[in-house]
């Protein structure tokens, strides 16, 4: 599948395989840009800036609603290559297609609602006889870069909102699982002049660099690591920048919770998409007394899940996003093992599957809940009162989001206001999330906010305009 510049297909003496880690199948292959390429994309999407906001906020809007009619037809279509490039059951296909298309329609919407005040300047000091008043005003240029765990929602959660403000848009898909957002991006393309969106492609920091580096790109929306986030914010300049830099999130679970609602919660939130989910439930903080019933219940319900063929229906756990990303949680869990952690299920790897796995015992120094582990396992802290599960909670570098269960208001309160996290759930998992809210952590999880109406805040500027009545 070619890169999309200037409404142009462009390609690349160099290729790179597009494999399906369920079975190791190429299913396409991309070109390799270069830093030419680069330069071409910025130098088309900065040349389509005039025909786009040329264009009423009314026509952008129907422009993008045109999109999600398209996305709603090709579902089908859309969930099946999701699923062979990033081995997520084709059900958990499915539902992100559903959520895109939501995300889409949010843009649409929010397109029409770009809305600036009236300021009094007579508030002020010789500010009689003056009308003020202040306008949001596309930034330019956005350079999207984007992860392969949700590889099509979290595109759009940057690229939609972009236009809807009626700036252009230069995508970088992820390497491992770039097809489903290259084929989306044609879709956009197809309603809005050409050079309003680009993808490059690619490993290699060159291209990366060279973008964050332009003074011809005005915003960087990033998602990955916190070490490629914090190159990007020294690298940036003036330019404005959103980073989501993953979770380490906990899910608190206090002595009065309801043990089946918090069971679930963790089945939801562990082991969604093999988990590899930056607010997925990473530690499970719980108190001693119901620890013994809710990890035996969390078992039983683990066994449940069936791992196999990521288009089968029947499947409910499918691969990691390669047979290299299975490897570093296996080796993660078992190095917990010999620090004296405690496998009660699961632990075992077949190439890109791990099985799911639910581990006791587990201390808040190991390497398995310090750093971020991006695949399906449920590790227990056991802890003796909130005090210390709260303290055990803001134990991390990350803050993105926090689940707490418990059946009471004053706990929830206290979790709630104490644990360090830019969302905080009472009796849900850390992992849930509505495309309309506002979406970002506290400390290294990241800078700025996600979620339609708060990225468009974060992709235009405030202009003022004040007129002399007198």
């Amino acid at each position: 599948m070619d890169m999309l510049i200037g409404g142009k297909h462009v390609s690349s003496d160099d290729l790179e395989e597009v494999k399906n880690p369920y079975n190791g199948e190429v299913i396409d292959t991309i070109p390799i840009a270069h830093l030419q390429t680069a330069e071409l994309a910025i130098a088309e999407a900065n040349k389509a800036k005039d025909s786009l906001c040329e264009m009423s906020a009314f026509k952008v809007s129907n422009k993008l609603f045109d999109v999600v009619e398209k996305l709603k037809d090709n579902r089908e279509d859309f969930a099946r290559l999701l699923t062979l490039e990033v081995g997520k059951p084709i059900n958990e296909s499915l539902v992100e297609l559903d959520r895109s298309i939501e995300t889409l329609k949010l843009a649409a919407e929010e397109a029409k609602r770009i809305y600036g005040e009236s300021v009094p300047l007579d508030a002020g000091l010789n500010g009689k006889g003056f009308f003020a008043f202040t306008q949001r005003v596309p930034l330019g240029v956005v350079a999207a870069i984007t992860p392969f765990n949700y590889p099509l929602n979290l595109t759009i959660h940057k690229i939609a909102p972009a236009i809807a403000c009626k700036n252009t848009v230069i995508v970088k898909p992820p390497t491992e699982a770039p097809l489903t957002v290259m084929k989306f991006c044609e879709l956009l393309n197809d309603e809005f002049p050409d050079g309003v969106v680009n993808t490059v492609t690619g490993y290699g920091s060159e291209v990366g660099d060279y973008l964050v580096t332009s003074p011809d790109v005005n915003k960087i929306s990033f998602t990955g690591s916190i070490t490629t986030g914090l190159m990007i914010s020294q690298k940036a300049g003036m330019k404005k920048v959103t980073l989501e830099l993953g979770g380490n999130d906990p899910m608190v679970v206090l002595k009065d919770a309801n043990i089946d609602k918090a069971v679930k919660g963790v089945i939801n939130g562990a082991f969604l998409n093999a988990g590899q989910v930056c607010m997925g439930v990473k530690r499970i903080i719980i108190e001693d007394e119901i620890a013994d019933e809710f990890a035996e219940k969390l078992v039983m319900e683990t066994e449940k899940l069936v791992m196999g063929n990521p288009l089968s229906s029947d499947t409910t756990l499918g691969t990691l996003i390669s047979e290299k990303a299975a490897r570093h949680v296996e080796e993660t869990v078992n190095n917990a093992v010999k620090e004296g952690a405690k496998i009660l299920t699961g632990g075992v790897r077949d190439g890109a599957f791990y099985e799911a796995t639910v581990i006791d015992n587990v201390t808040q120094d190991m390497d398995l809940v310090v750093r971020e582990t991006f695949g399906p396992v449920a590790p227990i802290i056991r802890v003796g009162s909130i005090e210390e599960a709260i303290s055990v909670a803001n134990d991390t570098e990350y803050g993105l989001q926090a689940g707490v269960f418990t059946e009471s208001y004053s706990s929830a309160m206290k979790c709630a206001q104490e644990i360090e996290a830019g969302t905080v759930f009472i009796n849900k998992q850390s992992t849930f999330r509505t495309d309309n809210m506002p979406f970002g952590g506290f400390k290294s999880s990241g800078v700025g906010k996600e979620g339609i109406k708060y990225a468009v805040e974060e992709m235009t500027k405030t202009k003022l305009i004040g007129l002399n009545l007198r």
